[in-house]
């Protein structure tokens, strides 16, 4: 039995779910605790309660958005700043704890803290994230504008932690790796139990995940669809027409989404991952400002699984088009390679397995489950 210990962003739920999938893969051989901040801590803390897995709240850097729901890149920085400030603080406080913990390996998800501390005692690391596609994934067919954005992008994912023994890059695309690129593997989501248990059916309706902050014009464009739409995120409230409106509860959500026509949604890796695995087109609406977002749904179009267009922009004329050609859509998506989770087991293996020095232990290709695992 190997003693774990994970950490991850705050921000949304993406990243809560993924590292929950991974703990309950690994949770019945292995000795499991985790560092959570904000939507994660809220969502995971309350999930292990009462469990062997121990759940600490640590603070945690977030996205902060504007009136016209923009990201507010002011905000956003300061914040920062202040997380900086106290990043000191912050640092003693997780070294004392692993002092006490003595880890035998951390798991990372875009968290900057526990990884320097886990350098610093010599703990070896993994990565699991999404947002290190933009350091390890060959770009070339972005847009240039979007190319532009990119560098930005890379500084920001590097200063975040270097010198992990392997990267694991968990997306619904699968470019191939940036020439040079080691210790590498790309696998597909991190699909929650509920989702690779659920069974796909084909009814008329419609899923919709939006955040508080979706514009008039997205609602409109909803209510022109011409089918019942199921909307999630905006909390419950009475029915527009054909638009009715609920919590978000999981096992309600996972059913709708199972059977329904397809997906509207911003364009999040992990929710598009899901619906892509169910067999689901997906029509995205990168938020503004968001770049990442606006990466995802070009490969998502080019993936021809799937439509996009900026939140600001959506009309009903767009949904409308990607509805006319739901068949075509759903045609092309590949659920073989969205289930990341046997990638994942397979690369962390050696890790859980031998006390080796981590820079002498690395997985074997495990063949068939997307393009290229490793280079």
């Amino acid at each position: 039995m190997a003693k774990i210990v994970f950490s991850l962003s705050g921000e949304g739920r993406g990243h809560a779910t993924r590292v929950r999938t991974v703990v309950e893969a690994l949770r019945c051989d292995h000795s499991i605790a985790i560092l959570a901040p904000g939507d994660a801590y809220d969502f995971l803390a309350p999930l292990y309660a009462d469990t062997e897995i121990e759940v600490r709240r640590i603070p945690g850097m977030r996205f902060h958005y504007d009136a016209r729901r923009r990201l507010d890149f002011s905000r956003t920085t300061r914040g920062a700043l202040t997380y900086l400030r106290d990043f000191p603080h912050l640092f003693k406080e997780i070294d004392t704890w692993l002092e006490k913990q003595q880890p035998d390996l951390a798991i990372v998800d875009f968290e900057p803290s526990l990884p320097r501390v886990a350098k610093r005692r010599g703990i070896p690391f993994v990565s699991l994230t999404h947002q290190h596609f933009l350091l390890t994934y060959d770009l070339k067919s972005l847009p240039f504008q979007l190319r532009a954005h990119v560098l930005y992008m890379r500084a920001v994912v590097r200063s975040y932690y270097s010198g992990q023994c392997h990267s694991i890059v968990s997306s619904f695309y699968f470019p191939s790796l940036r020439k040079g690129c080691r210790n590498v593997t790309q696998v597909g989501v991190l699909l929650r139990p509920e989702i690779r248990e659920a069974v796909p059916t084909a009814e008329e309706h419609l899923v919709a995940y939006l955040r508080r902050f979706a514009g008039r014009n997205v609602m409109d464009a909803l209510a022109a669809a011409g089918r019942p739409v199921r909307v999630y995120g905006l909390g419950e409230r009475p029915p527009e027409g054909r638009l009715t409106f609920h919590a978000v509860c999981e096992s309600r959500f996972v059913k709708d989404l199972a059977s329904c026509a397809a997906l509207v949604a911003t364009a999040g890796n992990q929710l598009v991952g899901e619906a892509l695995f169910l067999g689901k087109p997906c029509f995205v609406m990168p938020e503004a400002r968001n770049f990442e977002q606006y990466i995802n749904a070009h490969f998502l179009e080019l993936s021809g699984s799937g439509a996009s267009t900026e939140m600001e922009k959506v009309t009903p004329g767009a949904l409308l088009r990607f509805l006319s050609k739901l068949e075509t859509f759903a045609a092309r998506v590949d659920r073989r390679k969205m289930d990341g989770l046997p990638g994942v087991l397979h690369t962390l293996k050696p890790y859980l397995a031998s006390r080796q020095p981590a820079a002498a232990l690395r997985p074997e290709p495990l063949p068939g489950l997307v393009p290229e695992l490793s280079a």
